[in-house]
Formats: structure tokens, C-alpha cells, sequence
């Protein structure tokens, strides 16, 4: 049984602007952190896709108190959730959840879709286990659905294995509650979102460079209420980046995108493969993305570069197949254990449009020059691959139909009428 089918004829340029929808990681942890704070928090501009919607039904099971743009929370609402927390499609909700409900003195239970009952939960469960915590599920905690059961946390200092701001998230949301002091220590630095909101909320946290990483260090803390306009998603604003420079006649404009720390990594290696992208209105970390037709030409994405690219991957392979030139994305391992196995689905999905992909253990070589040619393709369920598809319709000649298209409500359910407006 197939899902929505979305279509898209091409080559098609776009005009206009647009706004994204806000950042899905700070969307996630706004809603975490204000049900920590002691009070009434207000969070403007939230995601709007189900990942996000799956967050706030779980801090309010939780006994947070959500109404419009506003969370109270705080100890004295919290308890214990009376039915299994299921998270969806969402990834980031399961793991940074995990994290926060070790601090807890209560038993969730975390759960998910066929997706995400697949996806390595041992990552989070292994420190938060040191921390004190009770973390099970399937295959001793591997899989999900995961057993939490919190309170009596100790500090750790914690070096993940793998670069993951999910990981080092769910460490420092239990270190909240920890006695002594937690650390994390990142060799390779990813998104900053956690310790910059605990920063914010009133947390006794410090962040030091070291290299190419970062040392984060938490006291046990009491967040105050905060207010927030969460700013646009740069991961959804580059799928209009990347087709406005691939599709002539194009000029796109996408409003308040985040472009600080670990998120604007995708912007760089556009400008590295001569893409015509410039930042305006710039006002501190947000600012507009301008971005034109552009003759791009192959690149080379390092390992390091990973965490600041990592979902923004699939665009930017099929950017990669209509440049000049061949481009390689190395150390990019963890593109397996995604939505779904991005490796393969870039390949398979593209590869039916005409892309020329060689995928690695941990790495993908893109041959460009295109032409890229309209098909049917599938979205394996995974939201980013079927926005990726579309880009690639809009620059392939002749018709793209996308099976499997309801992938893309778990984080931009607007797209298609973004793209008709563009489009129009």
C-alpha cells in the first residue's frame, strides 16, 4: 500500500520569499526546557510539523501546562505520564525525552514509530545509565520502546563516541538533577542549541572551545521561565537554497532562518561550489537567505564538516549531481542510522532521476553534470528524502512523482504550498 504521491514538473524556477518553519531543534528542546522551568514560559513561532506536536503532547502528559504560546511549568505540575509517551518519527523527541525524564523520580515509557523502533538508543542509554538512571528496551536498551526510570542521578564526564548534539543533550538535561557536576566533551563541536537555552534559562553551565570541539560543563540547576521567537529552520531553508541555485531564472528569499553555530555548515559548501547565496537583514544569528541561479561545481565535504551538515545531506547531493564535477561527503556513517538509510536512499532515489551516486560504508561520491530526468521515486518514509525530491523535480525534465509524500508533515507540512506560492 503506497502513501500521498506529491508531483512536480520541471524544470521549474522559483520567485519570491518565504518563511520557513521554526528551527525543529530548538522547537523540541523550548518545550523541554520551559516544562523544567518554575513558571510560565513563552515560546513563539514553534515547528509545526508532528515531530514537534509529538514533544508537546509528551511534556503535557508529563503535567506541563500548554496553552496558545505559553508552557507553565515546573516540579510542582510534573508527574508521572499515565499512558506510554510515543514520540513518533522523531528521533531528537526520543532521545533529549530520555534525557529529561532521568531526572525525574517516575517510570516513562518512550515509544515510536516503525522508524524510530529501529534506531540506536545504546548511545544515550549507556551515560545515562552511568548517571544512575534505569534505561530498557528492546535488545537491552538498543531499540526502542525505552524504559525510563529516573532520580538519584550522579554527575559524569562524558566523551561521545559519536559527534551527536543528541547525545550530549540528553546527558545535560540530566545533569539538571545530577549531583556534582556533569560534563560533556566533544572532539568534533556540534549544534550549540542545548547549553545556549540552559544558558539562557538561568542554568550554571560553561562552554569551552577546545579545537575543534567544545567542553561543556553543567552544575545541578533550576531553570527560570524564558521567552523565545524560535527562529526558521536553516535544514528547511536550504531545500529553496539549493533549488533556487539549480533551476535558471530562480531567486528565492527565505525569511529569519537561524544561521549560527553548527547550523549554516550547508551555506558553506554552496559558497565553496560557487553557489550566488548571500546572508541580508542579518540581526545576530538569524537573518535572510537570498539565493539565485548559480553554475556550481563540485566539492569535497569532510568528516569534521558532518555534524554541521547532516540533514541537510540529500539537497545537497542533488545540488551536487547537476554540478560540475564530482563531490565527495566522507564520514558520514551515521547517514545510515537516520530516518531511514539516507546512504541508500540517496542513491536509489536520485539514481531513478538520472543521479550518478557511488555510496560508501561512510561516504557518498556524487558525479554531477546532470541532466537529472522526471521519474517516479519514493520517500521510504523519511521526510527529508522526499523534500529532496522535490528539489530534484524542479530542476529534472519532465514530470517527478513522489510516493510516500505524507513523510514530509513530520517537519514541514507546508512545503507544497510553499512551492506552488514559489512556483506561481
Amino acid at each position: 500500500m503506497t502513501g500521498a504521491r506529491f508531483s512536480v514538473d520541471g524544470p521549474t524556477p522559483l520567485r519570491g520569499r518565504v518563511r520557513v518553519p521554526g528551527d525543529k531543534s530548538i522547537s523540541h528542546r523550548a518545550l523541554m526546557l520551559a516544562a523544567k522551568a518554575e513558571g510560565v514560559s513563552t515560546i513563539r513561532g514553534l515547528s509545526e510539523g508532528d515531530d514537534v506536536a509529538r514533544t508537546a503532547a509528551a511534556v503535557a502528559a508529563m503535567g506541563a501546562e500548554l496553552d496558545g504560546d505559553t508552557v507553565a511549568g515546573g516540579s510542582s505540575r510534573l508527574h508521572e505520564p499515565d499512558a506510554v509517551v510515543d514520540v513518533g518519527n522523531s528521533g531528537t523527541g526520543i532521545r533529549l525525552l530520555a534525557g529529561l525524564c532521568s531526572g525525574f523520580p517516575w517510570m516513562t515509557v518512550l515509544t515510536g514509530d516503525a522508524s524510530v523502533s529501529s534506531r540506536p538508543m545504546d548511545r544515550i542509554a549507556g551515560p545515562l545509565r552511568q548517571m544512575g538512571a534505569s534505561v530498557d528496551g528492546r535488545q537491552g536498551g538498543r531499540l526502542p520502546p525505552l524504559a525510563v526510570r529516573g532520580g538519584r542521578l550522579r554527575g559524569i564526564d562524558f566523551a561521545p563516541p559519536v559527534a551527536s548534539a543528541q547525545v550530549k543533550s540528553a546527558v545535560l538535561l540530566a545533569g539538571l538533577e545530577a549531583e556534582g557536576e556533569t560534563v560533556v566533551r566533544e572532539r568534533l563541536a556540534t549544534r550549540s542549541h542545548t547549553e545556549e537555552m540552559l544558558r539562557d534559562a538561568g542554568a550554571d553551565i560553561s562552554v569551552h572551545r577546545v579545537g575543534r570541539g567544545l567542553v561543556v560543563r553543567l552544575k545541578p540547576s533550576r531553570l527560570r521561565p524564558f521567552t523565545i521567537d524560535v527562529p526558521g529552520d536553516p535544514s528547511q531553508a536550504a531545500f529553496w537554497v539549493v533549488a533556487a541555485c539549480l533551476v535558471p531564472g530562480s531567486d528565492v528569499v527565505a525569511e529569519g532562518v537561524y544561521v549560527g553555530p553548527g547550523r549554516s555548515g550547508f551555506l558553506d559548501v554552496l559558497e565553496r561550489m560557487g553557489a550566488d547565496v548571500d546572508l541580508e537583514n542579518r540581526r545576530g544569528e538569524v537573518a535572510d537567505v537570498h539565493a539565485r541561479h548559480s553554475a556550481l561545481r563540485g566539492t569535497v565535504v569532510a568528516a569534521e564538516e558532518y555534524p554541521g551538515v547532516q540533514d541537510e545531506i540529500p539537497v545537497l547531493a542533488v545540488a551536487a549531481a547537476l554540478a560540475e564535477g564530482s563531490t565527495e561527503f566522507r564520514g558520514a556513517a551515521e547517514l545510515r542510522v537516520k530516518e531511514t538509510d539516507r546512504i541508500a536512499t540517496i542513491c536509489s532515489e536520485l539514481g531513478s532521476l538520472g543521479a550518478r551516486i557511488e555510496p560508501g560504508r561512510d561516504s557518498l561520491v556524487v558525479h554531477g553534470g546532470g541532466p537529472l530526468e522526471g521519474g517516479s521515486a519514493r520517500s521510504h518514509g523519511d521526510h527529508r528524502i522526499a523534500m529532496a525530491l522535490a528539489v530534484a523535480g524542479l530542476a529534472a525534465k519532465g514530470r517527478t512523482d513522489i510516493e510516500g509524500w505524507e513523510a514530509v508533515g513530520t517537519s514541514y507540512p507546508a512545503f507544497g504550498d510553499h512551492l506552488a506560492d514559489l512556483a506561481g
